[in-house]
């Protein structure tokens, strides 16, 4: 009867250690941004105003975190009615035949302190690149208005258009071939 106990108390606190949570992002308090340097010499500055992404971890430090994030294209905004009119057609995201830009990572190491470089695959205008992004955990707190726990992340990272064949009919002259990626996001422990 004790060696029964005993595997069933080992099988019960592996399943808790290996339990994931899973993260959901509260969107009003979070965001999506890109930034290309036009002409060589000017920064221009974009958004996607639509998009949903998760995290999942088992470690409360988040070191075997999965990420992942869906941007639906058609929300991209430049503040420019024409530009983004431009961006969400062929010679970009061509919205109407390929309407989400998508990560999903598939693997996590830490990097320094709160920092970790997540590889995964990234899809964009059709084409699939693995990728790497920095990802700052900037902590855990308990959200005194929902009073459940809130956890902070910060993406960062850069990718060339030319490797997505993006905008490939503009030069690096026009636009540059890297485009900065900078997500802030806020998430809710799923209750």
């Amino acid at each position: 009867m004790k060696k029964i106990f005993i595997l069933f108390a080992s099988a019960f606190l592996y399943t808790a250690a290996s339990a994931q949570t899973t993260w959901t992002v509260d969107k009003a308090h979070s965001n999506v941004k890109f930034t290309v340097t036009h002409l060589l010499v000017n920064d221009v500055d974009g958004t996607f105003k639509t998009y949903d992404a998760t995290i999942t971890s088992a470690k409360p430090d988040f070191s075997d975190a999965k990420v992942s994030f869906v941007v639906q294209t058609a929300s991209v905004s430049t503040d420019n009615d024409y530009r983004d009119k431009h961006l969400s057609g062929p010679e970009f995201f061509d919205v109407a035949n390929k309407p989400t830009l998508t990560f999903t990572s598939t693997g996590i190491s830490k990097t320094s302190d709160k920092h970790y470089a997540v590889t995964g695959n990234l899809t964009l205008a059709g084409v699939t690149k693995p990728v790497t992004f920095d990802l700052w955990y900037r902590g855990t707190i308990t959200n005194p208005m929902s009073k459940a726990d809130d956890a902070g992340f910060q993406l960062t990272g850069t990718i060339k258009r030319s490797d997505f064949n993006f905008g490939s009919k503009f030069g690096s002259a026009m636009l540059s071939d890297e485009v900065a990626i900078k997500a802030n996001g806020e998430f809710a422990k799923a209750k």
